[in-house]
């Protein structure tokens, strides 16, 4: 299995050709630096281990 950087610029361009999207150029880079943290908060969510025995709640009830 070949490893793969993910690339978010590259992301971020494809997103907005895929969405028809006007991404002008003075906004890329925020919107580039926004993915890039949700990219750090997705890490840290998924390296926490759930043990097997845990279920998707099938609605939430605050």
């Amino acid at each position: 299995m070949i490893s793969q950087e993910f690339d978010v610029g590259v992301y971020v361009d494809q997103m907005a050709l895929l969405l028809d999207s006007q991404l002008r150029d003075e906004y890329r880079d925020g919107v580039v630096a926004n993915f890039e943290r949700i990219k750090a908060i997705a890490q840290l969510v998924n390296s926490f281990p759930l043990p097997e025995e845990v279920e998707a709640a099938p609605v939430f009830e605050p």
